[in-house]
């Protein structure tokens, strides 16, 4: 009698599937010790459990939590063409923590959610690696993620990621832009580059352009170089600038440049004048934009065109804001005031 070797009658398994528990099980103690550089005191259990278990303790006397997520967009499509993954976790966390930074809170803890069709243990461990870097920057720990294998749902070698952090701050620190007043002073902290955003319209402008990233020279290094680098996290610099003086207002100049980013935290009826020649912009906006033929007005509603944060202080501290930020290691120059505006709305005004 033959044995029936009909698809209905086989035994089948979850790795038949496509999906191997064993390489998932594998690569969670592949990252352990990545993970594990980034505690802080405040988390009470180490990674592996159903839920991260954090402490404030008494530090705090009225504390309020600030959550914040985000991902990379586009800037994916790139690091797969060019098979670069060690940075890109850099860019996940720093999208969320400079969010949450600018409303005076410090990083606790991150988050990572890592979703592919097939896992690659090696290809995984460097992009979790760059999470890890990213944390370590910004003070925070990596208290855990998920990474979800998915057969069909993306193609070989390809994957999504997103991040999620959480800070604290005293109720009474909160920085809401609230004190924000006519005559204050803009300061505009450099980027590293595009940062995450405008990563469809740069991709468009790479097609167009017909250039090879793998060989193209931007001056002294590499275009693919200046398009990759990860998204500057300015945690360490600015909280040392808050413990030394009053910040009035911040703003994290992610998608929609400054015209769409500093308004949100300018009390109505005031506006920002900014000077365009106050500050350097970095080689990789003038390539983009010669190549696209971009606007001047698009490419500051789409890139942060070199500065990828700001902030605004009394006219009486800037001058001790500048000095402590570069001690910190930051580019930072005076960019513009507060002014008098229209009741109701904010405006962002850029000059030559």
């Amino acid at each position: 009698m033959s044995k029936d070797n009909s698809p209905k009658n086989q035994i089948l398994t979850y790795r038949d599937a496509g999906v191997d528990i064993d390489a998932g099980d594998a690569f969670v103690e592949q990252i352990k010790p990545m993970v594990k550089r980034t505690m802080r005191p405040e988390v009470l259990n180490g990674i592996g459990g159903f839920g991260a278990l954090i402490g404030l303790g008494k530090r705090y006397r009225d504390p309020v939590l600030v959550a914040g997520t985000d991902g990379v967009g586009t800037k994916l499509r790139l690091a797969f063409e060019l098979d670069r993954h060690d940075t890109i976790g850099i860019d996940l966390v720093a999208m969320s923590v400079n969010d949450i930074l600018v409303q005076g809170a410090e990083p606790l803890f991150f988050l990572d959610y890592f979703s592919c069709g097939k896992l690659d243990i090696g290809q995984a461990a460097r992009v979790v690696q760059g999470i890890a870097v990213g944390c370590e920057k910004a003070g925070c720990a990596l208290v855990g993620g998920e990474t979800a294998e998915m057969p069909d749902m993306y193609p070989p070698g390809e994957y999504d990621l997103a991040g999620f952090a959480v800070g604290v701050a005293e109720r009474d620190a909160l920085i809401d832009g609230s004190a924000i007043a006519a005559g204050d002073i803009v300061l505009g902290l450099a980027s590293s580059g595009p940062h995450s955003n405008g990563y469809s319209l740069i991709r468009k402008i790479i097609q167009v352009s017909g250039v090879d990233l793998k060989t193209e020279k931007l001056g002294n290094m590499r275009l693919a170089d200046a398009l990759m680098a990860p998204t500057h996290i300015y945690v360490r610099s600015v909280l040392a600038l808050m413990k030394a003086l009053p910040v009035k207002g911040m703003a994290h100049i992610t998608g929609g440049g400054l015209p769409g980013n500093v308004p949100r935290v300018l009390p109505a009826g005031l506006d920002v004048c900014l000077s365009r020649s106050a500050w350097q912009r970095n080689e990789v906006f003038d390539w983009l934009q010669r190549e696209g033929n971009v606007d001047e007005d698009e490419m500051l509603r789409v890139f942060n065109c070199g500065v990828g944060m700001v902030i605004i202080v009394d006219d009486a501290h800037a001058e001790k804001a500048i000095a402590l930020l570069t001690e910190h290691g930051e580019k930072v120059a005076r960019i513009g005031e507060v002014v008098m505006g229209k009741a109701g709305e904010s405006r962002v005004m850029v000059e030559n």
